[in-house]
């Protein structure tokens, strides 16, 4: 990926969100609140964090927040609705870039696309979990994938993380479940859901 095709990535995005009051809705995800609502505070790292509203529920929880999102307009609009909750608002194409820190205890991926052929994303992602951490990944079921026209096989999955995980890995999540409040104009009803724990303190 070069910088050009970067940079026209980041672009685009920047027009969606300038384009719209806001995109995306102002609730926190729901299987966020399932699964780590037990979890004991320490760091996050929210990727494609969008408007901030998971992010902003976390560090309301007492989690110390990286939010990383390619769009500076989405970065900008969540910093300026979220105060001064403890957050670090850090802009970065994670296809070209590298993740921003290291060691956290909850990685939580939601609606993140990650291609196939980008699979070094997704391994990225799991090398960032710290011993005793978290990864947390959700996106939407097939059916309601396909009926926003894209096809579900061509991006990694969340169960498709398992594969990354070496040896200490438990996997606590790996089930399709309702959503409770269906999105994306009604099509998305279910949310696919993998969360693993790493071995250690």
């Amino acid at each position: 990926m070069n910088l050009r095709m970067d940079n026209e990535r980041a672009a685009e995005w920047d027009e969606r969100y300038g384009n719209a009051e806001r995109l995306w809705t102002a609730d926190v995800n729901p299987a966020l609140i399932i699964e780590a609502n037990d979890l004991t505070p320490t760091t996050a790292l929210d990727v494609g964090s969008g408007e901030g509203a998971d992010a902003r529920w976390l560090a309301k929880r007492g989690w110390e927040v990286t939010a990383v999102d390619i769009s500076q307009v989405a970065l900008d609009r969540a910093r300026e609705i979220s105060g001064e909750l403890p957050i670090t608002w850090t802009r970065a194409d994670l296809v070209v870039d590298p993740v921003p820190g290291a060691d956290y205890g909850l990685v939580a991926l939601h609606y993140f696309p990650i291609l196939v052929e980008e699979l070094e994303v997704a391994r990225k992602l799991v090398d960032a979990v710290g011993p005793g951490g978290s990864l947390l990944v959700v996106a939407h079921a097939p059916e309601g994938v396909r009926a926003h026209g894209f096809e579900p096989d061509d991006y990694v999955q969340p169960g498709g993380f398992a594969e990354l995980l070496g040896d200490g890995w438990e996997i606590v999540t790996d089930e399709t479940r309702e959503r409770g409040k269906a999105a994306g104009r009604g099509h998305h009803t279910h949310d696919m859901v993998f969360r693993a724990r790493r071995a250690g303190r």
